[in-house]
């Protein structure tokens, strides 16, 4: 397959590109900017068997994202699938948030992956491997996340504008999904897992007791989402949180136990 990444040099990118290099294809990776972790990812990839390119550019800019699927398709020949991984938050409460913060997160949250599905589904439309354009949301745009200004918002919008899409191109035999971590250990979160009773709160919330791996947990989603093997699947949003999401009954002080109903 020939697959284009973005947000590809770090955390949940680079466990997607680096499971996705096991398959043997193309791959062009994409950062923000030329860093040596998108360095370090490309070689990775190559090492593990895939012919894998490091592209750079700000999807939050106008031009981006046109550029980026010309240079990939130049280099690998067509596309195949797109993995819109890139993604920001700007903590902050939305009635103190500034308005060019606000702008920021939804131009490379939701903007930018509206670009670059545009700029793509020409060249998706070329392929015969049941092509899709895939969407890394959040557990945040499914449920309301104080404390993180426009990111909920944005990712709800990114959610939505992926369920329009695959409607409009349902016919034409492209797909269009989102999939959608919940905690997990990422460069963003670090911070937080390395204190270790911070960690342990969070881990007590997620019913599987522990946080999400992007290797263990989220890269396999992703691989198989874009593969033939999900080629009736479109219009979804697929969370991978450990259960936490639907498990406010949980929470509750006297609910019946498992067995006793």
């Amino acid at each position: 397959m020939r697959i284009l990444l973005t947000g590809a040099s770090r955390g949940i990118g680079r466990g997607i590109a680096e499971r996705l290099a096991l398959g043997g294809g193309k791959l062009a990776l994409c950062a923000s900017r030329p860093s040596a972790d998108l360095t370090e990812t490309v070689e990775n990839c190559n090492s593990l068997g895939a012919d894998a390119i490091g592209l750079t550019g700000d999807l939050g800019a106008s031009g981006t994202a046109d550029r980026l699927i010309g240079e990939a398709v130049d280099a690998m020949g067509g596309l195949d699938s797109v993995v819109s991984n890139a993604g920001i938050a700007i903590s902050g409460t939305l009635t103190e948030m500034p308005e060019n913060e606000w702008d920021r997160v939804f131009d490379v949250n939701v903007r930018g992956a509206w670009l670059l599905a545009k700029a793509a589904y020409p060249q998706l439309l070329k392929s015969d491997s049941s092509p899709c354009f895939l969407s890394v949301a959040s557990m945040s745009g499914c449920e309301a996340y104080p404390g993180t200004g426009a990111y909920s918002a944005s990712k709800a919008a990114l959610i939505m504008m992926i369920r329009t899409f695959a409607l409009e191109w349902a016919s034409n035999g492209v797909r269009a999904n989102c999939v959608s971590p919940g905690l997990f250990l990422s460069a963003m979160t670090a911070p937080i897992y390395a204190d270790p009773e911070k960690k342990a709160a969070r881990e007590a919330l997620v019913p599987m007791n522990r946080i999400g791996d992007p290797a263990r947990d989220f890269a396999g989603l992703v691989e198989f989402m874009i593969s033939k093997d999900a080629g009736y699947i479109t219009g979804q949003n697929i969370l991978a949180d450990g259960g936490i999401v639907g498990s406010i009954h949980t929470q509750i002080a006297g609910r019946p136990k498992s067995g006793n109903i």
